[in-house]
């Protein structure tokens, strides 16, 4: 893009006020030599939309303007895209230091506006030297000047005029010696334009003499360029025969250049972009038959080797008339450009290109070498920001992916159906919004996350499942003029209702019935009954059946798995515990208990004076042992016992068994407890309650 170059007189010195400060500035991004030409790169946020330079020599600071850059050897552009400006200064620019052409030290200010007043940054004393050595004629098509430079017969020959906009003092202070001066310029455009060296450097031309070589520099265009079709492709055309005298004797030497026009030879397809350079440039050959020695290309001034150029698919072929150039639009190098029409969002993709030519006509057997920039726009092309669905709906989340749009976009707000959020409220309400360069470094994408369980995403239930939607239109806007375009995306998520394995239960007279659903999942889990895991055997000991979506299970109250807690005269209040847990992890997944009072005789009398009785361990005596337990009669113990309980049998008239009168009926009594003395020792180190049992 062109620079936009500040109002006033171009080559007047800079006679702002101003702060100055010391070191290179965070903001500028390179300093860099490059084969001809030195370039700065600094970043627009540090600059500002409308930057300023100076170039500096002892002589003072000279404002680049737009005039005085391309009278003087500098181009600026600023590239909005990436995001900076750069500065490219010729080898021969005016202020340059230049040491028998082949040093070159450049001195510079960077000047910004910072709280309201004007710093200069110093840039100081960056020497380049010439990676190639200087061919007979140097040819450079910037894109605001023409530049040829041309070897001299002998060192100190073709001696200028003043130049007059430098110090005075300067030009008297250099001696003029016996060698040729520069009297006049003639200019063919076609026709003959004859000026002075003082006029045509008022005119806005450069015309310097260096040690070795001669320089001239045109703006490009100008009054005397001249527009010439070669090969079909228009070309600006600069030619000159300068005029050069000593005392009788005069003399003349060509010094001319063809720079492609902007856009010239350069055609578009809907997937890339061509540049056709003439192989064969006319006005600038003059033998009927020259040598095409090497051929190079660049993008943004950097040359680039075969390697990176297969990489980005960039390709260079030539043919009989044209070297072609081919870049697939979206490759890296190039930059969108955003356009806003109608709410509708447009691109144009940028490129700046480099073609550098040597080659040698056989008449002379001198070399030329040829540098041509070419900045790039493709025509606008209507682009819709694609919409991608992202969404894992496990993770309870809506990820839309939108773009690819310029850097030059800017999301601004996001509407719902219900309510329009800035990214700042967004951000607030738990979204996650945030943009990623695109593989190509071109563009970038827009990401944005929304929760499920935010109240702008709409759900409903169906069949066992949960849909949940989303409706977004994003609000871009185009920088810098803030253009409004917009992009729509609705979104749609299935989750399965999930429900982890359950278990639920109920009690009958004897038995509890248990039931075990699945879930939704059927995953791997374990069930405990009470302290056991349950097996195979197990479940087929509790009568197990089996369906699709559970099992279930029968467990008698008295069951080894069941816990008894509490005993009453004709009841027992007996519960079931049951847990399920994940294997892997060991997660419990539910706890489940079932306790119940089941009707059941623990005492009963036969007519023949016989008496049965059973004692059950408690919950609350874990340590008894039922195989201790006696009657008052240590003597009598039980006729069977396990783990769980002990049954006794015995008549009215033993084991210690009393008896009472009462009217219509006798009473029996008799005791169940523990008399060893080790286990009650036992029991009263545990702290348990004392077991007995009334009979």
């Amino acid at each position: 893009m062109a620079f936009g170059f500040c109002i006033g007189v171009a080559l007047l010195l800079s006679l702002w006020s101003r702060a100055e400060t010391a070191g290179i500035p965070d903001g500028v991004l390179r300093m860099e030599c490059h084969d001809r030409y030195f370039m700065i790169a600094v970043d627009l946020s540090f600059t500002g939309d409308e930057p300023h330079f100076e170039a500096v020599d002892e002589t003072g600071a000279y404002a680049i303007t737009q005039q005085y850059a391309a009278q003087c050897g500098y181009s600026i552009n600023v590239h909005p895209l990436p995001g900076h400006v750069e500065l490219r200064a010729s080898y021969f620019s005016c202020q340059t230091q230049n040491k028998d052409d082949e040093m070159f030290t450049f001195n510079f200010n960077l000047n910004v506006t910072q709280e309201g007043k004007e710093v200069t940054y110093p840039l100081q004393d960056k020497t380049c030297s010439p990676s190639l050595p200087w061919s007979p004629r140097e040819v450079t098509c910037e894109t605001n000047y023409m530049e040829v430079s041309v070897k001299k017969a002998a060192p100190n020959d073709y001696n200028l005029p003043a130049y007059p906009y430098s110090d005075p003092r300067k030009a008297a202070e250099q001696p003029m010696d016996a060698g040729f001066r520069i009297a006049t310029v003639v200019f063919l455009t076609p026709e003959e334009r004859v000026m002075q060296v003082d006029e045509a450097q008022r005119n806005g031309y450069g015309i310097s003499s260096t040690l070795t070589r001669l320089v001239l520099r045109s703006p490009n265009p100008s009054r005397e360029t001249y527009t010439k079709d070669v090969a079909g492709v228009p070309m600006t055309v600069l030619s000159t025969s300068i005029i050069f005298e000593k005392t009788k004797l005069t003399t003349q030497l060509y010094a001319g250049a063809a720079c492609p026009q902007a856009q010239g030879g350069v055609f578009f397809t809907e997937t890339s972009i061509r540049w056709f350079l003439p192989r064969r440039i006319d006005p600038m050959i003059h033998s009927k038959h020259f040598r095409l020695l090497e051929v190079n290309m660049g993008v943004d001034g950097r040359k680039l080797e075969a390697t990176e150029m297969s990489a980005r698919n960039y390709s260079l072929t030539l043919d009989d008339l044209y070297i072609i150039v081919e870049i697939p639009i979206g490759a890296a190098g190039c930059h969108i450009k955003s356009h806003a029409l109608d709410g509708q969002y447009f691109t144009s993709y940028m490129i700046e290109l480099m073609l550098e030519l040597l080659w040698t006509e056989d008449d002379t057997n001198e070399d030329t070498r040829y540098k041509a920039f070419l900045p790039v726009e493709t025509p606008r092309q209507l682009q819709p920001p694609q919409v991608i669905d992202a969404t894992v709906p496990k993770e309870m989340m809506f990820k839309v992916l939108i773009g690819p749009v310029g850097f030059d976009v800017m999301l601004k707000n996001i509407s719902f159906p219900s309510e329009v959020l800035s990214l700042a409220d967004c951000i607030a309400r738990g979204f996650q919004v945030f943009d990623q360069m695109s593989p190509n470094g071109c563009s970038k994408v827009y990401t944005v996350e929304v929760p499920f369980t935010d109240r702008v995403v709409g759900q409903r239930k169906e069949m066992g499942v949960t849909i949940y939607t989303l409706h977004l239109t994003f609000g871009f806007l185009v920088l810098p003029k803030h253009a409004p375009f917009t992009a729509t995306a609705y979104l749609r998520a299935k989750l399965e209702d999930i429900a982890p394995p359950s278990v639920s239960g109920s009690c009958g007279d004897k038995n509890f019935y248990v039931i075990v659903k699945y879930g939704t999942n059927v995953l791997n889990f374990q069930t405990k009954m009470g302290k056991r895991m349950l097996t195979g055997s197990l479940a087929q000991q509790y009568g197990i059946m089996v369906n699709d979506t559970h099992f279930s299970l029968v467990v008698p109250f008295s069951a080894a798995d069941a816990t008894v807690e509490a005993v009453a005269s004709s009841s027992i209040k007996s519960r079931l515990d049951v847990t399920l847990r994940y294997p892997k992890t060991n997660k419990t997944i539910q706890v489940f208990s079932l306790a119940c009072n089941f009707i059941t005789k623990l005492i009963e009398c036969f007519p023949n004076g016989t008496i049965t009785a059973i004692a059950i361990t408690l919950e609350s005596v874990p340590s008894l042992n039922p195989r201790r337990l006696t009657l008052r009669n240590p003597a009598c113990g039980p006729t069977y016992s396990n783990d769980q309980y002990a049954y006794f049998v015995f008549t009215a008239n033993s084991c210690g068994t009393t008896r009472k009168f009462l009217p219509n009926m006798m009473l029996y009594e008799n005791e169940i407890s523990i008399t060893d003395e080790l286990e009650l020792r036992k029991l009263s180190q545990s702290k348990e309650p004392e077991f007995e049992l009334k009979v």
